[in-house]
C-alpha cells in the first residue's frame, strides 16, 4: 500500500515564521495566518453578497485562502519587500513558488491530484477570487502590523501604512467595507471589545 505525504507537509505550516526581517511581539506562523485569511475571505465574500450583490461563494474563497501559502512549507516566507524588489526576483520565485505546488501535488494519489490542483494553483482560480484572496491576506497582515502597533513595536509602523495602501489600491468595496466596519475593535482590548 503506497503512503502519501500531502497532509503531513500541510501540517508542517505551523513551523514556517512569518515577517523574517521585522522584530516581532508575537510571533505568526504560516497556519495561523492562513486561517486568519480564510475567515476574512469568507467574510468578503459574505460582504460582497449582501452588500454589493455579488455571487461568490463564501465557501470556495475560505479553501483558496486556506491554502494560498501551502507553497511556503516548501519555499519558506519569503518577505514581501524582498519578493517585490525587482521583478526578476517576483518571475524567479513564482517559478520556485510552482515547482514547490507541483511537488506537493506529487505527494497526492493522482486521483486526487486534478482536485488540489484547481485549489492550489492560481491560474486555475477564477479572477475574483484571486483578488478576494489576495485582499483578505493584506488585510491580515494589516491586521498583524495595527496588533504589532498596539504592543509598543515600531517596527511596524510603516508597514502599517503600505499595507492599508496596498488594500485600497485593489478598488475592492468588500475590502474598503472590512477596513471600514471592523479594522478599528483590532485596536481595542478584550474588556473594550465586549
Amino acid at each position: 500500500m503506497e503512503n502519501y505525504s500531502f497532509f503531513a507537509m500541510l501540517s508542517r505550516m505551523k513551523y514556517i515564521n512569518r515577517w523574517g526581517l521585522m522584530r516581532n511581539t508575537i510571533t505568526e506562523n504560516i497556519s495561523e495566518h492562513s486561517l486568519e485569511v480564510s475567515i476574512i475571505a469568507h467574510a468578503l465574500a459574505v460582504i460582497n453578497n449582501i452588500y454589493f450583490r455579488g455571487t461568490i461563494n463564501p465557501d470556495r474563497a475560505a479553501v483558496y485562502a486556506i491554502f494560498h501559502d501551502a507553497p511556503e512549507i516548501i519555499t519558506g516566507d519569503l518577505p514581501t519587500p524582498v519578493k517585490y524588489f525587482a521583478p526578476e526576483i517576483r518571475e524567479a520565485y513564482k517559478t520556485v513558488e510552482n515547482t514547490a505546488i507541483d511537488k506537493l501535488l506529487n505527494s497526492l494519489p493522482e486521483e486526487l491530484r486534478p482536485v488540489y490542483g484547481k485549489i492550489l494553483k492560481e491560474e486555475n482560480q477564477e479572477p475574483e477570487y484571486r483578488r478576494m484572496v489576495k485582499a483578505a491576506d493584506k488585510i491580515s497582515a494589516f491586521i498583524k502590523c495595527v496588533e504589532e502597533k498596539r504592543m509598543g513595536n515600531r517596527d511596524f509602523e510603516q508597514a502599517e501604512q503600505a499595507t492599508l495602501q496596498a488594500v485600497r489600491e485593489l478598488h475592492l468595496q468588500e475590502a474598503d467595507y472590512f477596513i471600514e466596519h471592523f479594522m478599528d475593535s483590532y485596536s481595542l482590548t478584550l474588556d473594550e471589545q465586549t
